[in-house]
């Protein structure tokens, strides 16, 4: 289970900054499709700030038991302004930037107020995080969710992203991996890494050894 080991409060940490992390994530996807003139996620609600809107109940239960989760948006691409593939890819990558600006903005009061990062010495029965404990987390699991939807897979933001930039003619070859996207992310994830490809290592090292010492100092 994701939280063997872990105290109250780090548990209580990881589930308030990931339900933000996810639910602003959607939420963008969201708000740029709207604003291209996809009014799919209005019809649905999701034109608000109220985090639990964005959140799928199973995805959630499934991050928190196994480590793994996930969150969607309905967004109708034949409704988008422009070339249907490009307007997408700006819709995709909205997510994982609102991702970097909440990473970002949890990196804030750890920089303003030279926050001690010395949390582990208080009794681990204390049930609340600390200032520090909750930022600190915070900044961690948004430049994940940052850098591990941009990998260019189905059915992460990243191969959106990928088609949209691709010619067209090799967008359409690629085009009916969607349909294999949760069996090729699963490969990913539990069986790639045991035959030696860790791609995840590839795309999320990089960020956490470069882009997080530089948000935290």
């Amino acid at each position: 289970m994701l939280f063997f080991g872990f105290d109250i409060a780090t548990i209580i940490a990881f589930i308030i900054t990931a339900t933000l992390a996810f639910a602003y994530h959607e939420f963008a996807h969201a708000i740029v499709a709207d604003r291209m003139g996809d009014y799919t996620p209005r019809s649905y609600g999701r034109i608000t700030l109220n985090p639990f809107v964005h959140l799928d109940l199973f995805g959630m239960l499934m991050l928190l038991l196994a480590g793994f989760g996930w969150a969607t948006t309905p967004v109708n691409p034949n409704n988008l302004r422009g070339n249907p593939r490009t307007s997408m890819a700006i819709v995709a990558v909205a997510g994982p930037v609102a991702n970097l600006l909440m990473a970002v903005i949890w990196a804030i009061p750890i920089r303003l107020f030279n926050l001690d990062p010395i949390f582990a010495s208080r009794d681990a029965s204390f049930a609340l995080p600390t200032l520090f404990q909750l930022c600190f987390i915070g900044v961690q699991i948004n430049l994940l969710l940052f850098a591990f939807n941009l990998i260019p897979i189905p059915p992460l933001d990243g191969f959106t992203i990928l088609m949209g930039i691709l010619p067209p003619e090799m967008a359409y070859r690629l085009a009916p991996l969607r349909q294999y996207g949760t069996l090729i992310l699963l490969a990913v994830i539990f069986i790639l890494p045991r035959l030696g490809l860790n791609i995840l290592g590839w795309f999320l090292n990089p960020v956490m050894n470069k882009i997080m010492p530089l948000l935290l100092g």
